[in-house]
C-alpha cells in the first residue's frame, strides 16, 4: 500500500500528472453536480453515457491552455482555471434552483436591472454544502503549499500541450456527434438549455450562450425594413375576428391591470386544513361579471416576470435567453398598451414599491409609452414595510392610492405586487394561515404569502367601490409565471394530493390566472385554451379597440377563431387536443402519452409545432431586429422616449397641471379633497396613527 501510494505521488508530482488529477477532480465534482443538482431529464444508456462524457472534452481543453507556460505559473494557472470554471458550476447550482434553468449570458448581462434584494433569495438559496464543489481546488492548493505535491520545474514541450489540445477537440468532436445523433439540430433549433448542458456540458452552454447574445446584436445591425414582409403576412393569416358580443363593452372605463407575483392557478379555490388560501380571490373568480380563464399559461423563459409584462403589454414574447425588457428595453422601437391608450384619451401609469431600475423599468416603461411610472422614491418607506424584493403588498395598495386618485380619468394603471415572491417570508404578525407540511421550507410558506396577497387585494377592491371607481373600471388580474418550479416534485404531488406528478401534470402546473371583471358584461369560467400573449387582443375587444394594423402575436381569447394552441418559449406547447413536452407527444384530455397516433394525428401535432416555431421565431425577429422601427400603424404615433421623465418632482408637477387641464381625476371631482381616508387596512406596520396616514417621499432621482 505504501509503495502504491509513493508511485501514485510521484505521478502526481509531474506536470503532467498535475493536470489530469485536476481534470479528473473537475470533471467528478461536475458530474455529481449533474446528477443531485440539476433535472437534466436523462433517459435511456446513450444519454446516461454522453452526461458522463461531456464534462471532459472542454476541460481538458480549458485546464490545457496552463500547459502552454513555463514554470509555477503553469501550475497557479490550472488552478485559477479550474476555479473559475468551479465558479460558473456553483452559481448555476443556486440560479438553478431558484429558476429551474441555467444562467445565460442574456442575464449576465441584464443582472444589474435585477440584482437588489437578491441577498434576501441568496440567503434562501445557498446550502452551506454547495461549497464543497471548492473543495477540490482548496486540496490542490494545501497540497502544493505544504509541498504533498511538489512543481515539476520542467518545461512541458509545446507539441505535448498541442497533443491535449487536440485530444479534448476530438472528444468534444465525438461528445457532439453522439449528441445530434440522440438530438438532430442540437445546435440549430432552439431547445430548453437543459439540452445544451445535457448533452454537451455546462462550459459549452456557457461558450454557446455568449455566442447566442452575440448573434441577436448582430441580427438588429442587418435588420431592414423588408424584414416585415413575413411577420405582417403571419399577422393578417392568422387574425382572430373580434367577438360582437363582447366588442366594447368596457369601452372608455379605467382599466386597473393587477400583477399577481408569482401566482399559479391552482391557489384559486385551494384550502389548508379547511381554510381557503385566497377566498377574496376566489369570489372575484366567479363574480357574474368577472371573465375568468381556467385554461390560462404563463409563457415566460429566463426573464421571468419582465417576459410577462412584455407579452402582457405588447403581444410579444420574451427572448429564449435573457430579458427583452434589460436588453432591448431601452433601444427598441414598441407599439405597447400604454401608448396606444395614451394616444386614445388614456392617462396611462405603473406602479412598483421597489426601485425603477429593475428590470429595466425606468427605461422600458419610457419606450412603451408610460406617462407615469410610481416607483420606491414615491412611498413611504420603514424598515418593516418592506419584505424580499420590495413594499409589503398592503402597504403598497395603500400608499398608491394618493397617485391614483390624481390620474384624469380614464385612466390605465397596472399595480405589480411584491410580497408573494420567492422565497415567500412573511413576518408572524402577517401570518394569518398556517403553512402547508409537504415538509419542503421552499414550497410551504407559499400559502403564507398567497393569503396575504389575497387580503391586500379585497383592502384595494373595497376602496375602489368607496372611491366609486369600481363600477367604472375594467379590472383585469394575472399570474405572471410559476410560484413553486418544477424541482420541486414530491412536494407539488402533495399539493395536488397525487402520489407522483408526470411531466404532463407539471405542464399544467403551469397555469396562472387570468380574470377580467367589468360590471355588465356576462362572466363565468371560460375553458378555452391561452396564455399571456393573448391577454392584449383580449382586453382591447372589450375596450373597443381594434388591433389589426399592430404587431400582435396573440389572438383574443373571446374570438370564436383563437388559436388554442398555446407556445411554450422552448417549443413545447399545449392544446385542447395534445399537449408536447420535451418531445414527447401526450393526450390533453387523459394526461397519459399519445401511442400508436394515426398518420392524420400526427399531422395535427406537426402542424401545431410548425405554428408554435413560426409565431415563436417571428416574435424574436420582431424584438432582435427591432423591425417595429420600420413598421408604423395607420393612426399611431411612435413613442418619443424624451418625452417622459419619472422624476419624482417632475411627477408631482405634471399631475397637478394635468388635474387642472382635465378635470377628471377622482381627487379633482372630489373637490380637492383626498380619498385616502377611505382606505382601511388592517396592515399591523400601519396601526399607529402616525403611519396610517401616507406620506409620500420628498426626495429626488
Amino acid at each position: 500500500m505504501a509503495k502504491f501510494l509513493k508511485n501514485t505521488v510521484g505521478k502526481v508530482n509531474t506536470t503532467l500528472g498535475f493536470y489530469f488529477l485536476t481534470v479528473v477532480l473537475f470533471w467528478l465534482k461536475t458530474y455529481i453536480a449533474y446528477k443531485n443538482e440539476f433535472t437534466l431529464g436523462v433517459k435511456g444508456p446513450v444519454q446516461e453515457f454522453i452526461l458522463f462524457l461531456n464534462p471532459f472534452p472542454t476541460a481538458i481543453v480549458l485546464l490545457g491552455i496552463a500547459l502552454y507556460f513555463r514554470g509555477r505559473l503553469k501550475y497557479w494557472l490550472i488552478i485559477i482555471i479550474d476555479a473559475l470554471q468551479t465558479s460558473w458550476l456553483f452559481a448555476n447550482i443556486l440560479y438553478y434552483r431558484e429558476f429551474s434553468d441555467f444562467m445565460s449570458a442574456g442575464v449576465i448581462k441584464s443582472s444589474g436591472a435585477a440584482s437588489n434584494n437578491l441577498g434576501t433569495s441568496l440567503a434562501q438559496i445557498i446550502h452551506a454544502t454547495d461549497f464543497l464543489v471548492y473543495a477540490d481546488v482548496v486540496l490542490l492548493i494545501l497540497l502544493l503549499a505544504f509541498k504533498v505535491i511538489r512543481i515539476d520545474p520542467r518545461p512541458f514541450k509545446i507539441r505535448y500541450a498541442a497533443t491535449l489540445t487536440m485530444i479534448g477537440v476530438a472528444l468534444f468532436a465525438v461528445n457532439l456527434g453522439m449528441s445530434e445523433h440522440d438530438r438532430s439540430d442540437l445546435l440549430t433549433r432552439t431547445f430548453d438549455n437543459n439540452y445544451i448542458v445535457k448533452y454537451l456540458g455546462l462550459n459549452t452552454y456557457a461558450g454557446y450562450s455568449f455566442y447566442q447574445t452575440e448573434k441577436e446584436s448582430a441580427t438588429r445591425a442587418k435588420a431592414s425594413s423588408s424584414d416585415m414582409k413575413s411577420v405582417l403576412a403571419y399577422l393578417k393569416k392568422n387574425q382572430a375576428d373580434d367577438n360582437v358580443k363582447y366588442f366594447g363593452k368596457a369601452k372608455g372605463k379605467n382599466v386597473f391591470v393587477i400583477h399577481l407575483e408569482s401566482f399559479q392557478q391552482f391557489l384559486i379555490d385551494y384550502k389548508v386544513d379547511g381554510k381557503e388560501v385566497t377566498p377574496n380571490l376566489n369570489k372575484f373568480y366567479h363574480d357574474k361579471s368577472t371573465l375568468s380563464f381556467d385554461n390560462f399559461y404563463h409563457q415566460v423563459a429566463q426573464g421571468k416576470t419582465s417576459d410577462a409584462e412584455m407579452m402582457m403589454e405588447n403581444s410579444l414574447f420574451g427572448l429564449p435567453t435573457g430579458s427583452a425588457m434589460t436588453q432591448y428595453g431601452t433601444s427598441n422601437t414598441f407599439q405597447a398598451a400604454p401608448a396606444i391608450l395614451s394616444q386614445k384619451g388614456y392617462t396611462t401609469a405603473a406602479f412598483h414599491g421597489d426601485v425603477a431600475s429593475f428590470w429595466n423599468r425606468d427605461n422600458a416603461y419610457k419606450s412603451w409609452g408610460y406617462d407615469y411610472f410610481f416607483y420606491s422614491s414615491y412611498y413611504k418607506e420603514k424598515a418593516n414595510y418592506s419584505v424580499g424584493y420590495g413594499l409589503k403588498d398592503k402597504i403598497f395598495f395603500k400608499d398608491s392610492v394618493k397617485y391614483l386618485e390624481q390620474l384624469p380619468q380614464p385612466f390605465y394603471a397596472k399595480l405589480i405586487t411584491l410580497t408573494n415572491h420567492y422565497p415567500y417570508t412573511l413576518d408572524k404578525e402577517n401570518q394569518t394561515i398556517d403553512k402547508t407540511t409537504t415538509g419542503d421550507s421552499t414550497v410551504d410558506g407559499y400559502v403564507q404569502t398567497a393569503h396575504y396577497l389575497d387580503q391586500s387585494f379585497a383592502e384595494f377592491i373595497s376602496y375602489l367601490k368607496k372611491a366609486g371607481l369600481y363600477k367604472n373600471s375594467m379590472i383585469v388580474l394575472y399570474g405572471d409565471h410559476y410560484g413553486i418550479s418544477n424541482n420541486h416534485k414530491a412536494a407539488i404531488a402533495q399539493l395536488l394530493g397525487k402520489k407522483s406528478v408526470t411531466s404532463f401534470d407539471l405542464a399544467q402546473f403551469q397555469k396562472v390566472p387570468f380574470m377580467i371583471h367589468s360590471e355588465g358584461i356576462k362572466g363565468g369560467v371560460n375553458h378555452t385554451y391561452g396564455g399571456e400573449i393573448d391577454a392584449l387582443p383580449t382586453m382591447f375587444d372589450l375596450l373597443g379597440i381594434k388591433n389589426k394594423g399592430y404587431v400582435q402575436f396573440g389572438t383574443d381569447l373571446l374570438s370564436k377563431n383563437h388559436n388554442q394552441t398555446v407556445a411554450f418559449k422552448n417549443g413545447d406547447f399545449v392544446s385542447p387536443t395534445y399537449t408536447k413536452i420535451s418531445g414527447t407527444v401526450y393526450d390533453s384530455k387523459t394526461g397519459k402519452k399519445a401511442t400508436n397516433m394515426t398518420t392524420k394525428q400526427k399531422d395535427s401535432v406537426k402542424q401545431m409545432q410548425n405554428h408554435v416555431t413560426t409565431e415563436l421565431s417571428l416574435s424574436d425577429r420582431v424584438i432582435q431586429g427591432d423591425l417595429l422601427r420600420f413598421y408604423t400603424p395607420k393612426g399611431f404615433k411612435k413613442v418619443d422616449k424624451s418625452d417622459y421623465s419619472y422624476k419624482v418632482t417632475k411627477t408631482l408637477k405634471s399631475l397637478k397641471e394635468i388635474q387642472a387641464e382635465k378635470k377628471t381625476s377622482v381627487l379633482y371631482k372630489n373637490n380637492g379633497k383626498s380619498t385616502e381616508c377611505l382606505y382601511k387596512t388592517d396592515a399591523p406596520e400601519l396601526s399607529s396613527s402616525s403611519d396610517s396616514s401616507s406620506s409620500s417621499s420628498s426626495s429626488s432621482d
